[in-house]
C-alpha cells in the first residue's frame, strides 16, 4: 500500500507490468500487450491456412450474405443516379487513399538477406509490392512452398485464388462454432493466432512463457463454457503461469479513471452495455444489440451502390475480406452523424485476382447514414442465417457466477473475499446464461433506446441521474465525427416524460476509446497485489472448477473493489 502511495504510476506500470500480459479478444480484433506498454497491438483476429481443396480460397463466416435497406429500396426514383452536393470541408484531415497489396503466401528463401528484409517487413503491416520478393525472383516455380498459416492483417488481404481457407474464431460476440468449423477447430485456430502474436510481436517464447500472467479482459457477450475453454487454451496451450478474467465493461471503467458510468462499448459485430456503480458491475443492466462497425461498413457499400456512385467493379465482402478492409478505411475517413446531405469525393481500389489494385475516383454519397444505423437497425444489415444452436455450451456451473447459495467450507488461509456468499450478489453474467430456461438479453433496438432502458433498469432516481451523465463510449466506433452530440440527444428524448432526468452527458475519454478496456485490464493487473482472483496452471490443469470445492475460481468483483481503494488512497 505504501508503495502504491508513492510510486509515480508510470513506475508502477513499468515495474508491475513487465511480465503481465493483458488480451482482449474481439470478434473482429484482438488487442494484445504487455501491461507496461501504454497501447497494444490491435491485430485482426482471423487466420488463413494453406489448403489443397477446391475451391481454394473459402471464407468461413456467419455474415449475411445479402444486403438490403429496407425504405430505401422503396419508392420509383431509385434508379436514378443522385445529384451531388457540396464537399468543401466535409473532412478535415488529409488523407492518401493508399492502396493495399496482395499478400505473399509463399516461404521466403532463408538464405536470401534480400527475403529475411522483405518478411520482417511484411510482419510489422507494411503494404508490399507483390512484385516485390517471390515474383522479382522465381528460379523454379516448383521449389516454392506455401506458408501453412497467415495472421491478421495478412491473412485479409490473401488473393481469392490463393489455396487458403480464411476463418475468424470468434463471430457476433462468441466462438465461431458451427457445423462447418468445428469446436476443436476454433480453438486450434486462436492458439495458432495468439502464439504467433505472442512469438512475433511481444517476442515471447515458449519456453520463457511460464514467467508471464495472462489478464483475460473478456467481452460480456461470451458464455461461461467458452471462458472455461479460453482459461484452458491460456493456461495449459499457451503455458502461462497464471491468468485471472476482467469483465470488459467493467475494465473500461478503469481505464479512463473512473468508478461509476454506463458503458457502451460499439464493436465490430455487436455492441455490449452495462453499467458500473463504485467499482461494480450491476448485471441486471446488461444488454447486448446484434450490430456493430462492420454492419456500418456492408451498409456503406450498399448505400453507395443504391445511389450507383460505386465503382463499376465488382466488391464482395464476403468472398474478398481485403474488400471489408477497404470498407473499413472509408467508412472511418469520410462517414459521419451529421445533418444534412454529406458527400464526398474518394479513391476507391477495386482489386483483381493477382494483379496490383485499380484506382477509381468515386462520389462518395449520403455518408451520414450507415452511421445512423446504430439509432435505426433496419438501416443496417440482418443477419440471414440464425446463430448456431448453443446446446454445446450447456454447462450446469457457471464459471463467473457468484454462487451465495452454496455452503463453502472456509479455509484458514484464505481471504473473506474469496468465499462466494459474502456479498450475495447476483453472477456478473447472469445477464449471458447458457440455459435454455434463461434467454440471452439480446435486444434490436436503437441504441438510444438501449442506453436509456439500461440505465432505467437500475431502479433508483440517485444512481439514474448519475449515469446518465456519466455515458462512456469505448470501441472504434466511438471515434464517429458527431456520434458523442447524437448519443447526447436521442437518449435525452428517449427518457419518459415521467421521469425526473434532465441531463445527459457523454464522458470524453481520456484514452483511445478503442484501446480504453485493455488499458483497464492492464491496470487492474497491476494493481491486484493479493492475487485473490488469479489461478495458477498447475491448479487448473489439476483441479479444474468443482462444484463444493473448497477453492472454487471466482469472477473479479471483490478485486476490482479492492484496486478502486486503492486509486482512491
Amino acid at each position: 500500500m505504501d508503495y502504491l502511495k508513492s510510486a509515480l504510476p508510470s513506475q508502477i506500470m513499468s515495474e508491475r507490468g513487465s511480465n503481465l500480459v493483458v488480451i482482449n479478444p474481439g470478434s473482429a480484433n484482438v488487442r494484445i500487450g504487455l501491461a507496461s506498454q501504454d497501447t497494444p497491438f490491435n491485430i485482426p483476429h482471423c487466420i488463413a491456412r494453406h489448403t489443397k481443396q477446391i475451391p481454394n480460397f473459402t471464407v468461413i463466416d456467419q455474415i449475411a450474405p445479402l444486403l438490403k435497406i429496407p425504405f430505401l429500396d422503396e419508392g420509383p426514383g431509385n434508379s436514378f443516379p443522385r445529384k451531388m452536393g457540396r464537399v468543401d470541408g466535409h473532412n478535415p484531415h488529409i488523407r492518401k487513399d493508399l492502396p493495399l497489396t496482395w499478400t505473399n503466401v509463399y516461404e521466403e528463401a532463408t538464405n536470401s538477406s534480400v527475403s529475411l528484409e522483405t518478411s520482417s517487413k511484411d510482419e510489422t503491416g507494411q503494404f508490399l509490392d507483390p512484385k516485390e520478393g517471390t515474383h522479382s525472383k522465381e528460379p523454379n516455380a516448383s521449389e516454392r512452398k506455401f506458408k501453412e498459416f497467415i495472421c491478421g492483417e495478412e491473412a485479409l488481404r490473401i488473393s481469392p485464388t490463393e489455396p487458403y481457407c480464411f476463418c475468424h474464431p470468434i463471430r457476433r460476440g462468441h466462438l465461431n462454432i458451427s457445423q462447418y468449423y468445428s469446436m476443436q477447430q476454433v480453438l486450434e485456430d486462436l492458439h495458432t493466432i495468439w502464439d504467433w502474436i505472442l512469438i512475433e510481436k511481444l517476442h515471447i517464447p515458449h519456453n520463457e512463457r511460464n514467467m508471464y500472467s495472462a489478464v483475460l479482459v473478456m467481452p460480456e457477450t461470451f458464455d461461461n463454457r467458452e471462458i472455461k475453454e479460453i482459461l484452458s487454451l491460456v493456461l495449459q496451450e499457451l503455458r502461462f503461469g497464471s491468468a485471472v478474467v476482467h469483465q470488459e465493461g467493467l475494465a473500461a471503467v478503469f481505464g479512463n479513471g473512473l468508478s461509476t458510468a454506463c458503458v457502451v462499448n460499439i464493436g465490430a459485430q455487436v455492441t455490449s452495455l452495462i453499467c458500473i456503480e463504485d467499482g461494480g458491475a450491476l448485471p441486471s443492466t446488461g444488454k447486448t444489440l446484434p450490430f456493430g462497425g462492420e454492419d456500418i461498413s456492408r451498409a456503406f457499400l450498399w448505400t453507395q451502390r443504391h445511389y450507383q456512385t460505386w465503382s463499376p467493379v465488382h466488391s464482395d465482402v464476403f468472398a474478398k475480406p481485403i474488400d471489408l478492409l477497404m470498407l473499413n478505411q472509408l467508412k472511418e475517413t469520410y462517414c459521419e452523424v451529421k445533418e444534412g446531405e454529406l458527400d464526398a469525393v474518394a479513391v476507391v481500389h477495386s482489386y483483381a485476382e493477382k494483379v496490383p489494385a485499380v484506382s477509381h475516383k468515386t462520389r462518395l454519397s449520403a455518408l451520414n447514414v450507415p452511421p445512423m444505423g446504430l439509432f435505426y437497425p433496419t438501416l443496417l444489415t440482418p443477419d440471414v442465417y440464425p446463430p448456431p444452436p448453443r446446446t454445446w455450451f450447456h454447462d450446469y456451473e457457471d464459471m463467473l457466477e457468484d454462487t451465495w447459495h452454496i455452503d463453502f467450507s472456509r479455509r484458514s488461509d484464505m481471504p473473506d473475499t474469496f468465499y462466494p456468499n459474502v456479498n450475495g450478489g447476483l453472477p456478473m453474467w447472469e445477464s449471458y446464461p447458457v440455459f435454455s430456461t434463461k434467454p440471452k438479453k439480446e435486444e434490436k433496438v436503437g441504441l438510444a433506446e438501449a442506453i436509456t432502458n439500461c440505465i432505467l433498469s437500475t431502479g433508483r432516481i440517485d444512481i439514474q441521474r448519475k449515469l446518465f451523465c456519466s455515458i462512456q463510449l469505448t470501441g472504434g466506433v466511438a471515434l464517429t465525427s458527431g456520434l458523442v452530440a447524437a448519443v447526447e440527444e436521442r437518449v435525452l428524448h428517449a427518457i419518459p416524460p415521467n421521469e425526473a432526468i434532465d441531463t445527459v452527458e457523454v464522458l470524453q475519454s481520456r484514452t483511445n476509446p478503442t484501446f480504453v478496456s485493455w488499458k483497464g485490464g492492464a491496470i487492474l493487473g497491476v494493481l491486484d497485489l493479493g492475487r485473490d482472483a488469479w489461478i495458477s496452471r498447475e491448479d487448473w490443469i489439476h483441479n479444474g472448477v468443482h462444484v463444493g470445492s473448497n477453492k472454487k475460481y471466482k469472477d473479479s468483483y471483490y478485486l476490482q473493489a479492492q484496486a478502486m481503494c486503492y486509486m482512491n488512497s
